[in-house]
């Protein structure tokens, strides 16, 4: 029974076993290859961080952000039509919302009625201003007249041909004459000054109707609000029938081509990122597969908590030091972008490849520039010129032709002849020496 068991027993291996120094080799070589696999990979991660991984910054606090453009209206009034609903899409310029236009054309027939009437207007302080010139004109002749007749009647009064009290009326009436032509040429400089150096389209009275008639129009284009850009609509909170007034976010419209990614990378991270270096990005959306190139385009100016709505108070007592964080932009391929759209607020992880260093941290661009353009408000005005000179054509009356009177006088030392041809006013009156006529007569004294 022993001798079967001892003879069934496997030698065990020890120091005095024949497979000893085989076994004291193998431990050797495994051991040695396990010391150069680590010596290998700890090259490799040393030449991997001296040629490439000391110029890489990563970080996995990246998410997408883009342009929420807000449609709003700009006039008050109650919905009547919506045209897009969440997740469609709308090209810039296309009517989105309709409001109720009633009281926008009522407005506009006012402002039509008020510029028709301001041109009527006008054009009789025209009419009044030919009519009191040809007054004032009428009003020297009679004074022309009444002096020519007081001389007369001084001369006959001293040969005793006419009596003192007709000398005195006749002085009289000079008078009145020269007074009823102070007030004619008064009256005409009044109305002369609400006309002067205008013509009828460009008087004061017919430019302010004609700007209340454009903001009328206006306000009945805003009653229909366009897309400013083109994008898909999300966050409608409109419906019919409610009433909005100027400023209301009726939703919102994402353009898919104005989206960017928001790297939030730590602070002992950022002496590294300029602008202009490139990025590789992936998304969990696309799990990881697709890698989108972009590149710097600005850091923020601040840190997120310092624009958070409770910045932190590190002024305290207990004070414990939290690592900052600064957002760093990064734009995209726009023909990746459209190949493989984002959504905005989608998680990224973003790299940045810091070999080039040449860049600055922050912009400096010296002039302004449009970044982002919409020209769909551009054309409200455009049919309101139109407007406005057809209600001013259909308005003006033509000119009747008036006959003309005209006064020609002649003026020299110790004589003076005045010829009227009684046509009709106005009448013209001509000047010695630049001089009015009624300035030059020595009219005697009737005391």
């Amino acid at each position: 029974m022993d001798e079967k068991a001892t003879a069934g027993a496997t030698p065990r291996s020890g120091p005095g076993s024949p497979d000893a120094p085989a076994l004291r080799n193998k431990r050797k070589w495994l051991l040695g290859g396990l010391s150069i696999f680590f010596v290998l990979c700890g090259g490799a991660y040393g030449a991997y961080w001296v040629f490439v991984g000391r110029f890489v910054e990563s970080t996995d606090d990246a998410y997408v952000t883009g342009n929420i453009v807000p449609l709003t209206p700009q006039v008050n009034g109650t919905v009547i039509a919506i045209r897009a609903d969440n997740t469609q899409l709308v090209k810039q310029g296309q009517p989105v919302v309709l409001l109720d236009s009633t009281d926008a054309r009522i407005a506009l027939d006012q402002a039509e009625a008020r510029l028709a009437q301001a041109v009527r207007k006008v054009q009789g302080l025209y009419q009044t201003e030919a009519q009191q010139q040809a007054n004032v004109s009428l009003k020297r002749a009679r004074l022309a007249q009444s002096r020519i007749d007081h001389r007369r009647d001084s001369n006959l009064v001293k040969q005793k041909y006419l009596s003192s009290e007709d000398y005195q009326h006749s002085g009289t009436q000079v008078d009145i004459d020269q007074a009823s032509l102070d007030l004619a040429e008064h009256q005409l400089l009044a109305t002369r000054a609400a006309v002067a150096k205008t013509d009828l389209a460009d008087h004061p009275e017919v430019r302010l109707a004609a700007a209340n008639l454009r903001d009328a129009y206006v306000a009945l284009q805003r009653t229909t609000i366009p897309a400013p850009v083109t994008g898909y609509v999300d966050h409608r909170n409109v419906q019919i029938g409610a009433r909005v007034s100027p400023g209301t976010p009726l939703m919102a419209i994402i353009p898919p081509d104005q989206v960017w990614v928001e790297a939030n990378f730590k602070e002992s991270q950022l002496r590294k990122i300029r602008i202009g270096q490139p990025v590789s990005l992936t998304s969990d959306v696309y799990s990881g597969r697709v890698v989108y190139r972009g590149r710097v385009i600005g850091l923020g100016a601040g840190t997120g908590s310092a624009f958070a709505v409770l910045p932190p108070q590190n002024a305290t007592g207990n004070w414990i030091k939290v690592v900052q964080r600064v957002p760093v932009r990064i734009g995209l391929d726009p023909r990746q972008l459209a190949r493989h759209p984002l959504r905005i607020g989608l998680s990224m992880e973003a790299t940045v490849d810091t070999h080039e260093r040449s860049g600055v941290a922050l912009k400096d661009d010296p002039e302004p520039q449009n970044v982002y353009v919409t020209s769909v408000f551009q054309d409200e005005t455009r049919g309101a010129g139109a407007l406005i000179a057809r209600i001013i054509r259909d308005n003006t009356v033509t000119a009747l032709p008036t006959r003309e009177t005209q006064l020609s006088t002649v003026a020299s030392p110790g004589a003076m002849s005045v010829q009227v041809h009684d046509d009709s006013p106005p009448a013209t009156v001509k000047m010695t020496e630049g001089v009015p006529l009624r300035r030059q007569v020595d009219v005697p004294s009737h005391d």
